[in-house]
């Protein structure tokens, strides 16, 4: 299962997502201000596999040494991919 994240840390929405992905041992994809979850210590404990847009992650001025250890960066033709082709079930969390 992969769970799409599109809001960020600072909100409801995007808290919410994080718990839905970890209580469904959902990967994830970050997408929009949801990239800021991949900075260190936001993820506090996801154990699944991370992913993020990187260019929404360069968009924001998000550098490398911020970034969780672990996460991949992926293009929008990776998610594609992985929505189509890789996952069975794909959930959107805006």
């Amino acid at each position: 299962m992969l769970t799409i994240i599109k809001s960020g840390p600072d909100t409801s929405e995007g808290r919410r997502a994080l718990k839905l992905a970890r209580d469904m041992s959902s990967d994830i994809v970050l997408l929009q201000n949801g990239v800021y979850f991949a900075l260190r210590e936001q993820l506090d404990g996801f154990c699944g596999t991370a992913c993020a847009v990187e260019e929404d992650v360069n968009l924001r001025g998000l550098r490398e040494e911020e970034l969780e250890r672990g996460l991949k960066l992926i293009d929008w033709d990776e998610l594609i991919e992985l929505m189509a082709e890789e996952e069975e079930k794909v959930v959107g969390a805006f």
